[in-house]
């Protein structure tokens, strides 16, 4: 009776020491602290990947307008009718640099600017600032969120690692009260510890990927807007020398 005794005891202390593992259970156990790294970091990587889904989606659509704009622009009709076509509401960052300097082009003309050499000049000018300006003002837009991945790809493993050494520390504070060294004392808050760290990773590379692939994508897209502006300056050029 008394081994049978001493037997039932030690098992009750053991399932007192049984912790929940899992993914949530490991969430609920963790402290006050590692529940806010990892709440945030949940929060930045679902932020992440809705800016990478819309950042993909919107380049993709934006090089399907760009070409078909490029196809109409390239066709040989008459440019003053491509501009009637798309007004002020260009469809794509390359129609905006077109449809600003046109619109630059005939407020100019119409008020006799480009007759004499050095109007030529001035006005040739202002449509190449013209359209500089609008090329800035399209790729800050298309660039918009961009920084938000740059920092969450630089910043999550560390937020994650700074929950991994707050739970170690109170692991090992809870070992110094307890006096207890055993293995299954300490795994479980080390691994809570140690989910901290996998969500910042979970977070950072994902960011850290799609950052570079969109940050590539953009700037072969501004250098395709920067060839169009030289391109469409040297035809106004040639209608300039037209014109005299």
């Amino acid at each position: 009776m008394q081994g049978t005794t001493t037997i039932d005891t030690v098992n009750l202390g053991g399932s007192d020491m049984m912790h929940d593992l899992s993914v949530w259970g490991l969430f609920l156990q963790a402290d006050f602290v590692v529940k806010a790294v990892m709440i945030m970091l949940v929060l930045a990587s679902f932020w992440c990947w809705a800016i990478i889904f819309d950042k993909l989606l919107r380049l993709r659509r934006v090089r399907a307008r760009t070409a078909q704009f490029e196809e109409s622009f390239w066709s040989g009709g008459s440019l003053d009718d491509l501009y009637d076509r798309i007004g002020n509401r260009p469809g794509d960052p390359m129609s905006a640099l077109f449809s600003s300097a046109m619109s630059e082009w005939r407020r100019s003309v119409s008020r006799g600017l480009g007759k004499e050499d050095s109007g030529r000049s001035a006005l040739q000018q202002r449509v190449e600032r013209v359209m500089q300006v609008t090329l800035g003002r399209e790729m800050d837009r298309l660039e918009r969120y961009m920084t938000f991945l740059a920092s969450v790809g630089s910043t999550a493993p560390f937020i994650g690692l700074f929950g991994t050494v707050w739970g170690i520390m109170n692991s090992f504070a809870a070992i110094a009260i307890s006096k207890n060294t055993s293995l299954a004392v300490v795994a479980p808050g080390i691994a809570e510890a140690l989910f901290a760290t996998a969500l910042g990773l979970v977070a950072a590379i994902p960011a850290v990927v799609a950052y570079n692939k969109i940050s590539s994508d953009l700037n072969r897209y501004a250098i395709r807007l920067e060839a169009f502006c030289g391109e469409f300056g040297a035809v106004l050029s040639r209608q300039l020398e037209e014109r005299r």
